[in-house]
Protein backbone atom coordinates (compact mmCIF):
# COMPACT_ATOMS: atom_id res chain seq x y z
CA UNK A 1 0.00 0.00 0.00
CA UNK A 2 3.24 2.69 0.94
CA UNK A 3 4.84 1.99 -2.53
CA UNK A 4 1.55 2.47 -4.50
CA UNK A 5 1.21 5.90 -2.46
CA UNK A 6 4.43 6.88 -3.32
CA UNK A 7 4.44 5.55 -6.75
CA UNK A 8 0.99 7.80 -7.07
CA UNK A 9 2.67 10.49 -5.61
CA UNK A 10 6.15 10.93 -7.89
CA UNK A 11 3.82 10.61 -10.40
CA UNK A 12 3.52 13.82 -13.56
CA UNK A 13 0.10 14.49 -15.01
CA UNK A 14 0.00 16.25 -17.82
CA UNK A 15 -3.53 18.21 -19.34
CA UNK A 16 -5.00 16.76 -22.20
CA UNK A 17 -3.27 17.51 -25.31
CA UNK A 18 -0.95 19.67 -23.44
CA UNK A 19 2.24 18.69 -26.13
CA UNK A 20 -0.40 20.34 -28.51
CA UNK A 21 -0.56 23.45 -26.97
CA UNK A 22 2.77 24.01 -26.16
CA UNK A 23 3.44 23.71 -29.56
CA UNK A 24 1.18 25.74 -30.62
CA UNK A 25 2.22 28.26 -28.72
CA UNK A 26 5.68 27.88 -29.78
CA UNK A 27 4.90 28.07 -33.44
CA UNK A 28 3.32 31.56 -32.96
CA UNK A 29 5.27 34.72 -34.03
CA UNK A 30 6.45 37.56 -32.06
CA UNK A 31 3.41 39.65 -32.52
CA UNK A 32 1.34 36.65 -32.04
CA UNK A 33 2.33 35.59 -29.21
CA UNK A 34 2.40 39.26 -28.06
CA UNK A 35 -1.53 39.30 -28.65
CA UNK A 36 -2.12 35.81 -26.90
CA UNK A 37 0.08 36.86 -23.90
CA UNK A 38 -2.64 40.43 -23.86
CA UNK A 39 -5.47 38.21 -24.23
CA UNK A 40 -4.00 35.81 -21.34
CA UNK A 41 -3.89 38.30 -18.88
CA UNK A 42 -7.20 40.11 -19.74
CA UNK A 43 -8.53 36.88 -18.41
CA UNK A 44 -7.01 36.47 -15.58
CA UNK A 45 -7.24 39.98 -14.59
CA UNK A 46 -11.37 39.86 -14.91
CA UNK A 47 -11.43 37.10 -13.35
CA UNK A 48 -9.82 38.09 -10.54
CA UNK A 49 -11.93 41.22 -10.38
CA UNK A 50 -15.02 39.36 -10.89
CA UNK A 51 -13.94 37.27 -8.08
CA UNK A 52 -13.69 40.37 -5.77
CA UNK A 53 -16.77 41.97 -7.13
CA UNK A 54 -18.35 39.06 -5.74
CA UNK A 55 -16.69 38.52 -2.85
CA UNK A 56 -17.96 42.19 -1.98
CA UNK A 57 -21.34 41.13 -2.59
CA UNK A 58 -21.38 39.67 0.83
CA UNK A 59 -19.02 41.05 2.46
CA UNK A 60 -20.54 43.68 5.19
CA UNK A 61 -18.77 46.37 7.37
CA UNK A 62 -18.99 45.54 11.28
CA UNK A 63 -17.69 47.33 13.86
CA UNK A 64 -14.49 45.79 15.66
CA UNK A 65 -12.45 46.17 18.93
CA UNK A 66 -10.10 48.94 18.97
CA UNK A 67 -9.37 52.92 18.55
CA UNK A 68 -9.09 55.16 20.90
CA UNK A 69 -10.97 58.42 22.39
CA UNK A 70 -9.64 61.35 24.59
CA UNK A 71 -12.14 63.26 26.36
CA UNK A 72 -11.55 66.73 27.99
CA UNK A 73 -14.12 67.82 31.30
CA UNK A 74 -14.17 71.03 32.98
CA UNK A 75 -13.32 69.86 37.04
CA UNK A 76 -11.41 67.48 38.94
CA UNK A 77 -13.19 64.07 40.30
CA UNK A 78 -13.23 63.37 43.93
CA UNK A 79 -15.94 61.22 44.36
CA UNK A 80 -16.37 58.25 41.68
CA UNK A 81 -18.52 56.58 43.64
CA UNK A 82 -22.51 55.90 42.82
CA UNK A 83 -23.42 57.47 46.75
CA UNK A 84 -21.52 60.41 46.72
CA UNK A 85 -20.78 61.47 42.72
CA UNK A 86 -21.26 65.48 42.96
CA UNK A 87 -19.67 66.87 40.11
CA UNK A 88 -19.97 66.51 35.91
CA UNK A 89 -16.33 65.20 36.47
CA UNK A 90 -17.55 62.82 39.18
CA UNK A 91 -20.73 61.52 37.27
CA UNK A 92 -19.00 61.00 33.80
CA UNK A 93 -16.65 58.11 35.27
CA UNK A 94 -19.53 56.84 37.55
CA UNK A 95 -21.68 56.16 34.64
CA UNK A 96 -18.64 53.95 32.86
CA UNK A 97 -17.35 52.58 35.79
CA UNK A 98 -20.21 51.33 37.33
CA UNK A 99 -23.02 49.24 36.73
CA UNK A 100 -26.62 49.03 38.61
CA UNK A 101 -29.36 46.51 38.51
CA UNK A 102 -31.24 47.68 35.46
CA UNK A 103 -29.70 50.05 32.80
CA UNK A 104 -31.36 52.38 30.42
CA UNK A 105 -31.14 52.68 26.71
CA UNK A 106 -30.79 55.65 24.71
CA UNK A 107 -34.28 55.83 23.73
CA UNK A 108 -35.19 55.76 27.72
CA UNK A 109 -35.65 52.02 27.81
CA UNK A 110 -35.15 49.81 31.73
CA UNK A 111 -33.31 46.85 30.48
CA UNK A 112 -31.77 44.42 33.32
CA UNK A 113 -27.72 44.47 34.07
CA UNK A 114 -26.82 43.12 37.22
CA UNK A 115 -30.75 42.17 37.40
CA UNK A 116 -31.70 38.82 35.68
CA UNK A 117 -34.99 39.25 36.87
CA UNK A 118 -37.74 41.87 38.72
CA UNK A 119 -40.95 41.00 39.67
CA UNK A 120 -43.70 43.66 40.96
CA UNK A 121 -46.25 42.82 43.31
CA UNK A 122 -49.93 43.81 42.21
CA UNK A 123 -49.39 46.47 45.12
CA UNK A 124 -46.34 47.98 43.58
CA UNK A 125 -44.41 48.07 47.19
CA UNK A 126 -42.28 45.54 46.83
CA UNK A 127 -39.93 44.74 44.12
CA UNK A 128 -37.82 41.05 43.80
CA UNK A 129 -34.60 41.48 42.44
CA UNK A 130 -33.18 38.01 41.15
CA UNK A 131 -28.94 38.65 40.67
CA UNK A 132 -27.59 37.28 37.40
CA UNK A 133 -25.37 34.40 38.84
CA UNK A 134 -22.37 35.29 36.66
CA UNK A 135 -22.41 39.33 37.94
CA UNK A 136 -18.67 40.16 38.43
CA UNK A 137 -16.82 43.14 39.77
CA UNK A 138 -13.76 44.67 37.98
CA UNK A 139 -11.77 42.18 40.34
CA UNK A 140 -13.27 39.28 40.08
CA UNK A 141 -15.50 38.48 43.24
CA UNK A 142 -19.29 37.81 42.30
CA UNK A 143 -21.73 40.78 42.97
CA UNK A 144 -24.52 39.38 45.65
CA UNK A 145 -26.84 40.28 47.72
CA UNK A 146 -25.06 42.01 50.11
CA UNK A 147 -23.28 44.17 47.87
CA UNK A 148 -26.70 45.85 46.99
CA UNK A 149 -27.50 46.03 50.64
CA UNK A 150 -24.60 47.76 51.25
CA UNK A 151 -24.84 50.54 48.89
CA UNK A 152 -28.32 51.12 49.49
CA UNK A 153 -27.84 51.55 53.03
CA UNK A 154 -24.51 53.81 52.68
CA UNK A 155 -26.82 55.97 50.46
CA UNK A 156 -29.47 56.04 53.03
CA UNK A 157 -27.37 56.66 55.93
CA UNK A 158 -27.50 60.30 57.10
CA UNK A 159 -23.73 60.30 58.26
CA UNK A 160 -23.07 59.78 54.68
CA UNK A 161 -25.17 62.62 53.51
CA UNK A 162 -25.42 61.18 50.33
CA UNK A 163 -27.54 63.44 47.38
CA UNK A 164 -29.02 60.80 46.61
CA UNK A 165 -30.62 59.79 49.92
CA UNK A 166 -34.13 61.59 49.10
CA UNK A 167 -34.82 58.99 46.47
CA UNK A 168 -34.31 56.23 48.94
CA UNK A 169 -36.50 57.72 51.42
CA UNK A 170 -39.13 55.05 52.97
CA UNK A 171 -37.33 52.01 51.23
CA UNK A 172 -36.42 49.08 53.27
CA UNK A 173 -34.33 46.32 51.60
CA UNK A 174 -34.24 42.81 52.45
CA UNK A 175 -31.91 39.24 52.13
CA UNK A 176 -33.92 36.39 50.62
CA UNK A 177 -30.83 34.61 49.79
CA UNK A 178 -27.46 35.66 47.91
CA UNK A 179 -28.50 36.51 45.03
CA UNK A 180 -32.30 37.83 45.86
CA UNK A 181 -33.07 40.79 47.54
CA UNK A 182 -36.97 42.55 47.84
CA UNK A 183 -37.39 46.46 48.47
CA UNK A 184 -40.54 47.26 50.11
CA UNK A 185 -41.63 50.75 49.38
CA UNK A 186 -43.96 52.32 52.23
CA UNK A 187 -46.33 53.51 49.21
CA UNK A 188 -46.76 52.93 45.91
CA UNK A 189 -44.19 55.05 44.14
CA UNK A 190 -44.25 54.22 40.16
CA UNK A 191 -40.72 56.14 39.24
CA UNK A 192 -38.97 53.24 41.81
CA UNK A 193 -37.19 51.19 38.82
CA UNK A 194 -35.25 54.44 38.21
CA UNK A 195 -33.37 53.84 41.76
CA UNK A 196 -32.29 50.87 40.38
CA UNK A 197 -29.87 52.20 38.08
CA UNK A 198 -27.81 53.43 40.56
CA UNK A 199 -24.53 51.85 41.01
CA UNK A 200 -23.58 49.09 43.25
CA UNK A 201 -19.98 49.26 45.55
CA UNK A 202 -18.47 46.18 46.57
CA UNK A 203 -18.93 45.24 49.97
CA UNK A 204 -15.46 43.81 50.72
CA UNK A 205 -13.76 46.78 49.12
CA UNK A 206 -15.65 48.79 51.23
CA UNK A 207 -16.54 47.20 54.34
CA UNK A 208 -13.85 48.38 56.55
CA UNK A 209 -14.11 52.18 55.75
CA UNK A 210 -15.88 53.91 58.46
CA UNK A 211 -18.47 56.64 57.66
CA UNK A 212 -15.80 59.52 58.81
CA UNK A 213 -13.51 57.70 56.24
CA UNK A 214 -15.80 57.60 53.77
CA UNK A 215 -15.80 60.33 51.29
CA UNK A 216 -11.95 60.13 52.22
CA UNK A 217 -11.27 56.80 50.97
CA UNK A 218 -8.39 55.95 47.95
CA UNK A 219 -10.86 53.66 46.50
CA UNK A 220 -13.41 57.39 45.54
CA UNK A 221 -10.20 58.06 42.91
CA UNK A 222 -9.47 54.07 42.61
CA UNK A 223 -12.91 52.92 42.28
CA UNK A 224 -13.84 49.03 41.29
CA UNK A 225 -17.11 48.51 39.29
CA UNK A 226 -18.87 46.64 37.55
CA UNK A 227 -19.53 48.73 34.45
CA UNK A 228 -18.59 48.48 30.97
CA UNK A 229 -15.11 50.01 31.72
CA UNK A 230 -12.63 49.54 34.44
CA UNK A 231 -9.89 51.99 35.63
CA UNK A 232 -6.57 51.15 33.79
CA UNK A 233 -4.61 53.67 34.75
CA UNK A 234 -4.36 56.93 37.05
CA UNK A 235 -2.50 59.99 37.22
CA UNK A 236 -2.28 63.39 39.55
CA UNK A 237 -0.91 66.51 39.39
CA UNK A 238 1.68 68.20 41.14
CA UNK A 239 -1.45 68.71 44.21
CA UNK A 240 -2.08 65.30 44.34
CA UNK A 241 -5.29 65.86 42.43
CA UNK A 242 -6.48 63.44 39.66
CA UNK A 243 -6.20 65.08 35.80
CA UNK A 244 -5.94 61.70 33.96
CA UNK A 245 -7.77 58.48 34.16
CA UNK A 246 -7.64 55.89 31.25
CA UNK A 247 -10.11 53.51 31.01
CA UNK A 248 -10.20 49.86 29.22
CA UNK A 249 -13.26 47.44 28.27
CA UNK A 250 -14.27 45.40 31.35
CA UNK A 251 -14.33 41.75 29.08
CA UNK A 252 -16.55 39.89 31.81
CA UNK A 253 -19.46 42.89 31.87
CA UNK A 254 -22.39 41.59 31.11
CA UNK A 255 -24.02 42.01 27.78
CA UNK A 256 -22.18 43.70 25.16
CA UNK A 257 -18.51 44.73 26.04
CA UNK A 258 -17.30 47.76 24.38
CA UNK A 259 -15.86 48.14 20.54
CA UNK A 260 -13.71 51.10 22.18
CA UNK A 261 -10.66 49.70 23.29
CA UNK A 262 -9.12 52.78 25.36
CA UNK A 263 -11.13 55.58 27.21
CA UNK A 264 -9.24 58.49 28.30
CA UNK A 265 -10.60 61.46 30.46
CA UNK A 266 -8.50 64.63 30.93
CA UNK A 267 -9.68 67.14 33.57
CA UNK A 268 -9.26 71.34 33.12
CA UNK A 269 -10.20 74.07 35.24
CA UNK A 270 -12.36 75.35 33.59
CA UNK A 271 -14.00 76.17 30.25
CA UNK A 272 -11.51 78.14 28.41
CA UNK A 273 -8.62 75.93 29.44
CA UNK A 274 -10.93 73.28 27.61
CA UNK A 275 -11.19 75.09 24.28
CA UNK A 276 -7.46 75.79 24.62
CA UNK A 277 -6.89 71.86 25.31
CA UNK A 278 -9.07 70.99 22.25
CA UNK A 279 -7.64 73.40 19.50
CA UNK A 280 -4.43 72.25 20.54
CA UNK A 281 -5.42 68.54 19.73
CA UNK A 282 -4.51 67.62 23.29
CA UNK A 283 -8.55 65.78 23.53
CA UNK A 284 -10.90 65.28 21.07
CA UNK A 285 -14.76 65.08 22.86
CA UNK A 286 -16.11 67.75 25.35
CA UNK A 287 -19.14 68.04 26.31
CA UNK A 288 -20.88 70.82 28.43
CA UNK A 289 -20.40 73.76 25.99
CA UNK A 290 -21.66 77.36 26.03
CA UNK A 291 -22.95 77.97 23.01
CA UNK A 292 -21.35 81.29 22.39
CA UNK A 293 -18.10 78.90 21.86
CA UNK A 294 -19.01 77.04 19.83
CA UNK A 295 -18.26 79.13 16.49
CA UNK A 296 -14.79 79.81 18.07
CA UNK A 297 -13.96 75.66 17.58
CA UNK A 298 -12.15 74.35 14.75
CA UNK A 299 -14.73 71.49 13.64
CA UNK A 300 -12.82 70.08 10.46
CA UNK A 301 -12.79 66.58 11.99
CA UNK A 302 -15.70 67.00 14.56
CA UNK A 303 -19.17 66.57 14.86
CA UNK A 304 -21.72 68.57 17.23
CA UNK A 305 -24.58 66.41 18.58
CA UNK A 306 -26.96 68.30 20.57
CA UNK A 307 -30.49 66.73 22.24
CA UNK A 308 -33.40 68.31 24.91
CA UNK A 309 -31.81 67.93 28.46
CA UNK A 310 -34.15 67.45 31.43
CA UNK A 311 -32.85 70.76 33.29
CA UNK A 312 -34.59 73.52 34.89
CA UNK A 313 -32.25 76.67 35.68
CA UNK A 314 -33.88 79.12 37.51
CA UNK A 315 -32.79 81.87 40.85
CA UNK A 316 -33.98 80.34 43.86
CA UNK A 317 -35.53 83.07 46.41
CA UNK A 318 -33.85 82.64 49.92
CA UNK A 319 -36.73 84.28 52.09
CA UNK A 320 -35.23 83.66 55.27
CA UNK A 321 -31.94 85.46 54.42
CA UNK A 322 -33.47 88.35 52.61
CA UNK A 323 -36.33 90.65 54.43
CA UNK A 324 -36.87 91.97 50.38
CA UNK A 325 -37.16 88.61 49.05
CA UNK A 326 -39.63 87.56 51.74
CA UNK A 327 -42.21 90.61 50.38
CA UNK A 328 -44.58 88.88 47.25
CA UNK A 329 -44.75 91.60 45.43
CA UNK A 330 -40.91 91.50 45.08
CA UNK A 331 -40.52 88.26 44.24
CA UNK A 332 -43.58 88.86 41.71
CA UNK A 333 -41.83 92.04 40.48
CA UNK A 334 -38.95 90.27 39.55
CA UNK A 335 -40.66 87.25 38.28
CA UNK A 336 -42.41 89.36 35.69
CA UNK A 337 -38.90 91.65 34.81
CA UNK A 338 -36.58 88.40 34.34
CA UNK A 339 -35.38 88.78 30.23
CA UNK A 340 -35.85 85.14 29.49
CA UNK A 341 -36.24 86.04 25.56
CA UNK A 342 -33.14 88.00 25.83
CA UNK A 343 -31.45 85.02 27.58
CA UNK A 344 -32.44 82.43 24.78
CA UNK A 345 -31.50 83.99 21.90
CA UNK A 346 -28.11 86.29 22.83
CA UNK A 347 -26.75 83.88 25.82
CA UNK A 348 -28.00 80.35 24.57
CA UNK A 349 -27.84 81.58 20.85
CA UNK A 350 -31.30 79.32 20.86
CA UNK A 351 -30.19 76.36 22.39
CA UNK A 352 -32.69 76.38 25.08
CA UNK A 353 -36.65 76.90 25.90
CA UNK A 354 -37.83 79.34 28.47
CA UNK A 355 -40.50 77.84 31.58
CA UNK A 356 -42.26 79.71 33.64
CA UNK A 357 -42.53 76.08 36.22
CA UNK A 358 -40.46 73.61 37.93
CA UNK A 359 -40.90 71.08 35.07
CA UNK A 360 -38.04 71.08 31.96
CA UNK A 361 -39.76 72.28 28.34
CA UNK A 362 -41.40 69.61 27.14
CA UNK A 363 -41.58 67.09 30.00
CA UNK A 364 -45.50 67.64 29.92
CA UNK A 365 -47.65 69.81 27.93
CA UNK A 366 -48.40 73.39 29.04
CA UNK A 367 -45.19 73.64 31.33
CA UNK A 368 -43.30 75.84 28.07
CA UNK A 369 -43.34 79.20 26.77
CA UNK A 370 -44.00 79.01 22.93
CA UNK A 371 -44.00 82.50 22.57
CA UNK A 372 -43.72 85.42 25.16
CA UNK A 373 -46.51 88.28 24.49
CA UNK A 374 -44.76 91.42 25.73
CA UNK A 375 -41.49 92.63 25.64
CA UNK A 376 -39.02 93.27 28.33
CA UNK A 377 -39.83 96.90 28.44
CA UNK A 378 -43.39 96.48 28.73
CA UNK A 379 -42.87 94.16 31.90
CA UNK A 380 -40.70 95.91 33.28
CA UNK A 381 -43.09 98.72 33.39
CA UNK A 382 -45.75 96.15 34.92
CA UNK A 383 -43.13 95.10 37.25
CA UNK A 384 -42.62 98.58 38.39
CA UNK A 385 -46.36 99.27 39.13
CA UNK A 386 -46.77 96.41 41.18
CA UNK A 387 -43.33 97.48 43.68
CA UNK A 388 -45.19 101.16 43.47
CA UNK A 389 -48.57 99.92 44.65
CA UNK A 390 -46.80 98.37 47.58
CA UNK A 391 -44.98 100.89 48.72
CA UNK A 392 -41.80 100.51 47.57
CA UNK A 393 -40.38 104.25 46.73
CA UNK A 394 -36.56 105.27 45.40
CA UNK A 395 -34.23 106.25 48.19
CA UNK A 396 -33.48 110.25 47.26
CA UNK A 397 -29.42 109.51 47.85
CA UNK A 398 -29.04 106.30 46.13
CA UNK A 399 -32.14 105.78 43.94
CA UNK A 400 -32.40 101.89 45.62
CA UNK A 401 -36.39 101.25 46.05
CA UNK A 402 -37.07 100.70 50.06
CA UNK A 403 -40.02 100.53 51.78
CA UNK A 404 -41.16 100.67 55.15
CA UNK A 405 -42.48 98.01 57.30
CA UNK A 406 -42.94 99.20 61.11
CA UNK A 407 -40.38 101.15 62.42
CA UNK A 408 -37.66 99.39 60.07
CA UNK A 409 -37.28 100.32 56.74
CA UNK A 410 -36.33 97.40 53.89
CA UNK A 411 -34.23 98.22 51.12
CA UNK A 412 -35.08 95.99 47.67
CA UNK A 413 -31.24 95.01 47.38
CA UNK A 414 -29.61 90.97 47.44
CA UNK A 415 -26.72 89.17 45.84
CA UNK A 416 -27.04 86.63 43.29
CA UNK A 417 -24.81 83.67 43.79
CA UNK A 418 -23.89 81.31 40.68
CA UNK A 419 -20.64 79.22 39.65
CA UNK A 420 -18.39 80.70 37.54
CA UNK A 421 -19.65 79.01 34.17
CA UNK A 422 -19.25 82.47 31.36
CA UNK A 423 -22.84 81.29 30.81
CA UNK A 424 -24.12 81.53 34.48
CA UNK A 425 -22.33 84.66 34.76
CA UNK A 426 -23.78 86.32 31.75
CA UNK A 427 -27.28 85.23 32.77
CA UNK A 428 -26.69 86.68 35.92
CA UNK A 429 -25.14 89.66 35.08
CA UNK A 430 -28.37 90.40 32.55
CA UNK A 431 -30.76 89.33 35.46
CA UNK A 432 -29.17 92.09 37.77
CA UNK A 433 -28.99 94.35 34.59
CA UNK A 434 -32.61 94.26 34.06
CA UNK A 435 -33.85 94.16 37.87
CA UNK A 436 -31.69 97.14 38.65
CA UNK A 437 -34.21 98.89 36.46
CA UNK A 438 -36.61 98.45 38.73
CA UNK A 439 -34.70 99.97 40.98
CA UNK A 440 -33.21 97.20 42.89
CA UNK A 441 -29.22 96.86 43.82
CA UNK A 442 -28.01 93.31 43.00
CA UNK A 443 -24.64 92.08 43.40
CA UNK A 444 -23.33 88.71 41.67
CA UNK A 445 -21.03 86.52 43.02
CA UNK A 446 -19.54 83.70 41.16
CA UNK A 447 -18.09 80.37 42.86
CA UNK A 448 -15.81 77.08 41.65
CA UNK A 449 -18.54 74.62 41.35
CA UNK A 450 -17.44 72.39 44.51
CA UNK A 451 -17.20 75.86 46.19
CA UNK A 452 -20.55 76.61 45.48
CA UNK A 453 -21.81 73.47 46.19
CA UNK A 454 -20.00 73.49 49.74
CA UNK A 455 -19.94 76.79 50.91
CA UNK A 456 -23.00 78.16 49.45
CA UNK A 457 -25.91 75.54 48.17
CA UNK A 458 -24.94 72.93 51.40
CA UNK A 459 -25.60 74.98 54.14
CA UNK A 460 -28.00 77.63 51.97
CA UNK A 461 -26.13 80.57 52.40
CA UNK A 462 -26.73 82.67 49.95
CA UNK A 463 -29.80 85.31 48.77
CA UNK A 464 -30.76 84.17 45.21
CA UNK A 465 -29.07 81.59 43.35
CA UNK A 466 -28.69 81.12 40.24
CA UNK A 467 -28.44 76.99 39.52
CA UNK A 468 -30.16 74.40 37.13
CA UNK A 469 -32.00 71.37 38.84
CA UNK A 470 -31.21 68.06 36.98
CA UNK A 471 -34.90 67.09 36.74
CA UNK A 472 -34.25 63.64 35.17
CA UNK A 473 -36.50 61.58 32.74
CA UNK A 474 -39.10 60.63 35.58
CA UNK A 475 -39.57 64.22 36.29
CA UNK A 476 -39.70 63.65 40.03
CA UNK A 477 -40.35 66.65 41.53
CA UNK A 478 -40.73 65.10 45.33
CA UNK A 479 -36.42 66.20 46.14
CA UNK A 480 -36.66 69.63 44.87
CA UNK A 481 -39.69 70.91 46.55
CA UNK A 482 -41.34 68.89 49.14
CA UNK A 483 -40.83 70.77 52.73
CA UNK A 484 -39.14 67.85 54.06
CA UNK A 485 -36.48 68.15 51.81
CA UNK A 486 -35.04 71.66 52.54
CA UNK A 487 -32.40 70.53 55.04
CA UNK A 488 -29.27 69.16 53.40
CA UNK A 489 -28.57 66.41 51.79
CA UNK A 490 -32.37 67.61 50.47
CA UNK A 491 -32.72 69.58 47.10
CA UNK A 492 -35.11 71.73 48.30
CA UNK A 493 -32.96 74.87 47.84
CA UNK A 494 -35.26 77.38 47.91
CA UNK A 495 -36.74 76.26 51.28
CA UNK A 496 -40.07 75.60 50.29
CA UNK A 497 -42.70 74.91 52.52
CA UNK A 498 -46.54 74.57 51.60
CA UNK A 499 -48.49 71.66 52.93
CA UNK A 500 -50.79 71.57 49.51
CA UNK A 501 -47.39 71.75 47.53
CA UNK A 502 -46.40 68.70 49.75
CA UNK A 503 -49.62 66.64 48.89
CA UNK A 504 -49.50 67.58 45.54
CA UNK A 505 -45.90 66.10 45.39
CA UNK A 506 -46.76 62.80 47.51
CA UNK A 507 -49.83 61.85 44.91
CA UNK A 508 -47.64 62.48 42.09
CA UNK A 509 -45.37 59.98 43.35
CA UNK A 510 -47.99 57.10 42.92
CA UNK A 511 -49.56 58.49 39.97
CA UNK A 512 -50.10 54.91 37.89
CA UNK A 513 -50.38 56.71 34.93
CA UNK A 514 -48.07 59.45 32.71
CA UNK A 515 -51.07 61.49 32.30
CA UNK A 516 -52.56 61.50 36.22
CA UNK A 517 -48.64 62.76 36.76
CA UNK A 518 -49.14 65.15 34.87
CA UNK A 519 -52.58 66.75 35.82
CA UNK A 520 -50.82 66.61 39.73
CA UNK A 521 -47.57 68.37 38.48
CA UNK A 522 -49.52 70.86 36.44
CA UNK A 523 -51.90 71.35 39.64
CA UNK A 524 -48.64 71.81 41.66
CA UNK A 525 -47.00 74.44 38.80
CA UNK A 526 -49.77 76.55 39.64
CA UNK A 527 -49.83 76.64 43.63
CA UNK A 528 -46.17 77.24 43.31
CA UNK A 529 -46.59 79.93 40.99
CA UNK A 530 -48.85 81.53 43.24
CA UNK A 531 -45.57 80.95 46.00
CA UNK A 532 -43.16 82.24 43.36
CA UNK A 533 -40.42 81.26 45.46
CA UNK A 534 -38.28 80.78 42.14
CA UNK A 535 -37.21 82.79 39.04
CA UNK A 536 -37.63 80.28 36.68
CA UNK A 537 -36.14 80.58 33.48
CA UNK A 538 -34.86 78.42 30.83
CA UNK A 539 -34.03 74.28 29.35
CA UNK A 540 -31.08 74.25 27.99
CA UNK A 541 -29.83 72.11 25.07
CA UNK A 542 -27.39 69.89 25.56
CA UNK A 543 -24.14 70.15 23.26
CA UNK A 544 -21.74 67.39 22.57
CA UNK A 545 -18.59 67.75 20.28
CA UNK A 546 -17.22 64.05 19.37
CA UNK A 547 -14.83 63.17 16.50
CA UNK A 548 -16.20 61.96 13.41
CA UNK A 549 -14.22 58.78 13.19
CA UNK A 550 -16.42 57.64 16.50
CA UNK A 551 -19.64 56.17 14.88
CA UNK A 552 -22.90 55.16 16.14
CA UNK A 553 -23.32 58.07 18.74
CA UNK A 554 -26.82 58.02 19.69
CA UNK A 555 -27.54 60.55 22.54
CA UNK A 556 -30.96 59.76 23.01
CA UNK A 557 -33.21 60.78 25.65
CA UNK A 558 -30.60 62.48 27.87
CA UNK A 559 -32.11 63.40 31.74
CA UNK A 560 -28.45 64.32 32.55
CA UNK A 561 -25.02 64.73 30.86
CA UNK A 562 -23.45 61.70 31.77
CA UNK A 563 -26.12 59.99 29.74
CA UNK A 564 -24.61 60.54 26.41
CA UNK A 565 -22.44 57.28 27.72
CA UNK A 566 -25.89 54.92 27.93
CA UNK A 567 -25.27 53.85 24.24
CA UNK A 568 -21.45 53.74 24.78
CA UNK A 569 -21.30 50.52 24.00
CA UNK A 570 -22.37 50.64 20.41
CA UNK A 571 -19.54 53.31 19.49
CA UNK A 572 -17.07 52.01 17.56
CA UNK A 573 -13.70 53.47 15.58
CA UNK A 574 -12.11 50.62 13.96
CA UNK A 575 -14.32 47.90 11.79
CA UNK A 576 -13.90 44.85 9.88
CA UNK A 577 -15.35 43.27 6.76
CA UNK A 578 -16.82 39.70 6.66
CA UNK A 579 -19.55 37.89 5.21
CA UNK A 580 -23.09 39.10 5.75
CA UNK A 581 -23.93 35.50 7.08
CA UNK A 582 -21.54 35.80 9.69
CA UNK A 583 -22.59 38.96 10.84
CA UNK A 584 -25.83 37.83 10.84
CA UNK A 585 -24.99 35.32 13.43
CA UNK A 586 -23.49 38.49 15.55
Amino acid sequence: MYKNLRDLSSKRFSLPKEQEVRKTIRSFTIAERAVFSFFALFFVVSGLILLLKVNGEFLVEVPTTGGKLVEGVVGNPRFINPVLAISEADKNLVSLVYSGLVRLTPQGELVNDLAANITISDNRQNYTVALHPEARFHDGNPITADDIIFTVQKIIDPAIKSPRRGNWEGVTIEKVDDLTVIFTLKQPYTPFLYNLTIGILPKHIWKNVTNDEFSFSQFNTYPIGSGPYAVKDVTRNSGGIPNFYQLEPFSAVLGQAPFIKTLEFKFYSSEEALLEAFDNHEIESLSGLSPENLAELNLKDSSILSAPLPRVFAVFLNQSKSRALLQPEVRRALDLAAPKEEIIKEVLLGQGSAIEGPLPAGSYAGNSIADLATTTEGNILEAQAILAKAGWKPNVDTGVLEKKSGSATITLSFSISTGDANELKEVANRLALSWQKLGAAIEVLSFETGDLNQTVIRPRNFDALLFGEVVGRDADLYPFWHSSQRADPGLNIALYANSKADKLLEDARSATTREKAREIYLAFSEELKRDRPAVFLYTPSFLYVAPKQVHAIDLGQLAVSQDRFLGIREWYIETDHVWKIFAEKQ
